[in-house]
């Protein structure tokens, strides 16, 4: 058998076979790296295996949303490796969530790139595939670009500065690599951004393309990923000062996503709906039972979760930030509800909210499955955390499939897709943007159409929520900050959004839930009850670079600050 050549692996000091290679089996002799792309399906595929390190959270952390090392939610195993963002006991030695995988991904993409600008299917011309076949390749590479822009901004998300390799490495030069500085990387995400945009070198759809693929990469991908870096390289964390002019970029990067008219926001549940208009690109799963098995409520697993404190559960600080249907705030305080709302039932306390709020939580009084939730001290669903009962007296309903079934002869499993990217975030970024830029919800100019407030009003409008009218820069900031929590919850933004506005210190302290009692009329008492006091310090605003990855080179130094 011809022997592959082997590939190195970023920073790894041995080479690794044929990793980066999809769907063949090295010692069947059948394949070599120069006969994987003599075939238009194994190029393909090659392609694919790049897709396959798209990120998503659905469980990311060892079972465990993202979002449960935010004040957002909990985590039932108090052990989970999450916990460690809360405890503050992670490290440069004791690492959560590198991502470092993704720089298989990005040498995967390398590959993919030098290796189709030098395909040849010319032999095929006469196939009845052959014109279908050199319609798809020519996007080919561009997704690729894409996919390895991604990742790069996956990265730099989590460590500012980091290692870009943008061709294959030798071990040497794997083992040496520098760092880019983090404003370099956004310049270099932009630029492929553009690249990729332009002159027809990715569709705006693939429906009309061969086979009418879902959850390929797209121009209004590159266009929304462009936006996207933006807007961290204009934010505090990574813009101190504030500079306007970044935030005008980023304000023109999401209205000539706007100004696409691809997309439109959509009043109905996204996740899990691959079809979505207001999706711009979707991870694609396959049919599963993992993610309501780890999440229902425990008494609908019919027994079968051997793992009874698996689940991500939505705090009190999240449920706080759903206003009533009217727009008025609600909090729940240490003697029960405060709301100014005329139609507000503080009996019924999750009645007349936010409809975002019943798309995303589970509480007292829910109707899930054709039974009521009952959350209160002796109801069906109070339980201690241990025997799969909610530390903060509510359970997770966003990205639940509902008609999964743990009934034996009954089971029913669902796909479960996840939102990379959706529309309604580029109407947040603009918003966000312009006020920054701006100071004024109403500003608009020449170049500027549209303003902020008309932005954060478009996705409230679509949420069946009223206007927000306030004229203040500090008072708009404040509800468009909201707006992004509540809107994008269990999305995975509100842990990097924490990150880059930089108020993890007022925010990531105290855990709250509810407590419920019900007494013999009836009648329900609710308290707000704190649950975990979390630690947090200046230095978790960026992930450590790992210590095993300093020890191979340390040309990785210096290390992020505080660590």
């Amino acid at each position: 058998m011809k022997k592959i050549k082997l590939f190195a692996t970023l920073f790894c000091a041995v080479a690794l076979a044929s990793c980066n290679y999809l769907d063949f089996d090295e010692t069947s002799g059948l394949y070599t790296h120069d006969d994987i792309y003599k075939y238009f399906a194994q190029t393909k595929q090659m392609l694919t295996n790049v897709y396959s390190y798209m990120p998503q959270d659905l469980g990311a952390i060892d079972g465990a949303m993202r979002d449960c090392a935010s004040d957002d939610a909990e985590y039932g195993n108090t052990g989970g490796s999450v916990q460690l963002f809360n405890n503050g006991n992670w490290s440069a030695l004791t690492t959560v969530d590198t991502a470092w995988n993704l720089y298989y991904g990005i040498r995967a993409a390398n590959e993919f790139i030098a290796s189709v600008a030098e395909v040849d299917f010319s032999r095929y011309e006469n196939d009845t595939s052959y014109q279908n076949w050199i319609r798809q390749l020519r996007y080919f590479p561009y997704e690729a670009r894409m996919l390895r822009a991604y990742y790069f901004f996956e990265l730099a998300k989590r460590y500012g500065d980091i290692a870009m390799p943008v061709k294959m490495l030798s071990t040497e030069e794997a083992n040496s690599i520098g760092k880019t500085p983090f404003d370099e990387v956004i310049a270099f995400i932009v630029d492929e951004c553009n690249a990729c945009a332009s002159d027809g070198n990715l569709p705006d759809t693939y429906v009309g393309e061969p086979n009418n693929e879902t959850g390929r990469i797209t121009r209004g991908f590159a266009l929304a990923l462009k936006t996207k870096a933006l807007l961290y390289a204009a934010s505090e964390l990574h813009n101190p000062t504030m500079d306007v002019e970044r935030w005008k970029r980023t304000a023109q990067a999401a209205q000539d996503l706007i100004d696409t008219g691809l997309y439109q926001l959509d009043p109905e549940d996204k996740c899990n709906n691959a079809t979505s208009k207001e999706n711009v690109l979707v991870r694609m799963n396959g049919d599963s039972q993992e993610f309501e098995l780890n999440n229902f409520p425990i008494r609908f697993t019919e027994g079968t979760r051997t793992n009874t404190a698996s689940a991500t559960f939505p705090t009190q600080n999240l449920v706080d930030a759903f206003q009533t249907i009217n727009g008025y705030p609600v909090t729940l305080g240490e003697n029960g509800w405060i709301c100014e709302d005329p139609g507000f039932d503080p009996q019924h306390p999750y009645e007349n909210r936010d409809p975002r709020f019943a798309r995303t939580i589970l509480a007292n009084g829910s109707t899930f499955k054709g039974s009521t939730i009952e959350t209160f001290i002796g109801g069906n669903d109070y339980a201690a955390v241990s025997a799969g009962g909610s530390p903060t007296g509510y359970f997770l309903r966003k990205y639940i499939q509902e008609s999964t079934s743990f009934v034996p002869d009954q089971l029913v499993s669902n796909k479960h897709h996840w939102v990379i990217y959706r529309y309604a975030e580029t109407l947040l970024t603009y918003a966000e943007a312009m006020i920054e830029a701006f100071g004024d919800p109403s500003y608009t100019d020449e170049t500027f159409k549209y303003s902020a407030a008309w932005a954060l009003n478009q996705v409230r409008a679509n949420a069946g929520m009223p206007d927000v009218t306030v004229s203040g820069k500090e008072e708009f900031l404040e509800a468009l900050r909201n707006e992004w929590r509540v809107e994008f919850a269990f999305e995975d933004h509100r842990f990097w959004d924490v990150r880059r506005w930089k108020i993890g210190d007022a925010t990531q302290r105290d855990i709250h839930g509810v407590s419920i009692e019900q007494n013999g009329a009836g009648n329900y008492s609710f308290q707000r009850a704190l649950y975990e006091t979390r630690t947090w310090s200046e230095r978790m605003y960026l992930y450590p670079i790992p210590q095993s990855e300093l020890f191979k080179n340390a040309n990785l130094n210096p290390q992020n600050i505080g660590w």
